[in-house]
């Protein structure tokens, strides 16, 4: 049976204390040197009224596999920054970075808050398709979708880059280095034509 891929529901705390669960299975802290280079980790630990919080302004993406969840990707519009203020460094950096010439303030955009996998269900191509419900689900709301990723997480980097992400930004803070990736969801600009049919 494939996986199902949902809006988490706002208010099923059920749900919400599931998305807890498989985050601490998968917090650096809780894995190896070797499980972290291999199946990468996740860093931020969220607690439940920051979840509530955060779903209550915009839901988060999740699959189940026979109805069981094992896989989230958490929305985290730039008014949820307060509910985690490990995150507030990235955000003020996000407040002064460009993308394409243009200030990113000047687009619509949000963060993926955390995007993780169940390991038993790596592999499957469940990564690239919670993105992929995450721009069907919000592209008319918003230009692009942002993210900061541990450059020591390559397993992750790597995805983002496969779905379409670009790196716009590496920096290092006390605690790690980060590249900051986006993905722009607007559609490709035909190339410029001139009057006689040739490409600029």
């Amino acid at each position: 049976m494939k996986p199902t891929y949902t809006v988490a529901a706002v208010r099923n705390q059920d749900e919400l204390e599931h998305i807890l669960a498989l985050q601490q299975k998968n917090l650096k802290q809780a894995l190896s040197a070797d499980e972290m280079r291999s199946q990468g980790f996740v860093t931020v630990q969220h607690d439940l009224p920051a979840l509530e919080q955060m779903h209550a302004m915009a839901p988060s993406i999740v699959a189940r596999h026979d109805g069981v969840l094992v896989a989230y990707a958490l929305t985290m519009p730039r008014e949820a920054r307060a509910l985690a203020p490990v995150l507030e460094p990235m955000f003020a950096l996000l407040d002064s970075l460009e993308f394409r010439s243009k200030s990113l303030r000047d687009y619509r955009f949000y963060v993926m808050g955390q995007i993780c996998i169940d390991k038993a269900h790596r592999g499957q191509g469940l990564f690239d398709r919670l993105y992929h419900q995450h721009r069907d689900h919000f592209r008319d709301q918003f230009d692009l979708i942002v993210t900061e990723i541990s450059v020591r997480n390559l397993r992750s980097l790597r995805a983002h880059e496969r779905v379409g992400f670009e790196t716009i930004h590496t920096y290092r803070d006390a605690t790690d280095e980060w590249a900051v990736v986006a993905w722009d969801w607007a559609p490709p600009r035909p190339p410029d034509v001139t009057p006689e049919g040739n490409t600029r």
